[in-house]
């Protein structure tokens, strides 16, 4: 059953605070594309002019280095929203963004969300609310990087991905490799780390879905480690 566009931004924060005529009129403004696996949704130094919404599939945001290297940022599941910095300071992209799956995305210009959020500030206010919240966890994602060995590091993530999910298993599906772009490591490394985590009992793997088995041993590892 094909969810109603007014009815699916209701579910995303940045929204759902709206009436239902004050979504009618963004769902107005807004074009569905769909972009197949592995297509690039956005390069890094676009032109920034338009606001993002996952409506199915998953993305990543990433960086790619010089030398071809990957550094995932960020890998987002429906609901999820980017290229919200681009409303507000008319800069180009800070990264890529790819598709992990078959996608499809909500698109609202720059122009119309503008014109939108002058009527109603509770939206600007919404805005501003994620952006903090992101801010918050990248500081947090760069003093792990920084501070912790890559176990320390894994273990932050699995246990930011549980508390995201709201239970102890992880909903994203995320294979060693991916892991290891999002942490900057070898995907050797973190094979050898999960396999240690799965010995001890810290996480359960079964048909490549990721529950952690013991949180406050968990936790414990991932302190920073004087």
């Amino acid at each position: 059953m094909t969810v109603l566009t007014p009815d699916f931004l209701a579910t995303i924060p940045l929204f759902s605070g709206l009436h239902r005529d004050e979504l009618n009129k963004f769902a107005e403004l807004t074009r569905e594309r769909a972009y197949p696996k592995g297509s690039v949704i956005l390069f890094q130094d676009d032109p920034g002019d338009s606001l993002f919404v996952l409506r199915t599939g998953r993305v990543k945001v990433v960086l790619i280095g010089e030398d071809g290297r990957e550094v995932i940022l960020g890998v987002l599941e429906p609901g999820a929203h980017f290229g919200e910095l681009a409303l507000i300071d008319d800069q180009p992209r800070s990264a890529h963004v790819i598709a992990m799956d078959d996608a499809n995305l909500l698109i609202l210009r720059r122009e119309d969300f503008r014109r939108r959020v002058e009527a109603n500030p509770s939206v600007a206010w919404a805005l501003l609310t994620e952006l903090s919240r992101r801010l918050r966890r990248a500081d947090q994602k760069i003093g792990g990087l920084v501070l912790l060995d890559v176990p320390g590091r894994i273990a932050r993530l699995l246990l930011d991905l549980a508390t995201e999910s709201g239970g102890p298993t992880i909903e994203k599906a995320l294979t060693h490799q991916t892991i290891a772009q999002m942490i900057g490591a070898s995907r050797e490394t973190v094979s050898r780390a999960m396999k240690e985590f799965q010995d001890q009992g810290l996480i359960l793997v079964e048909r490549r879905r990721i529950a952690v088995g013991d949180r406050e041993a968990l936790e414990k590892r991932a302190q920073v480690r004087m």
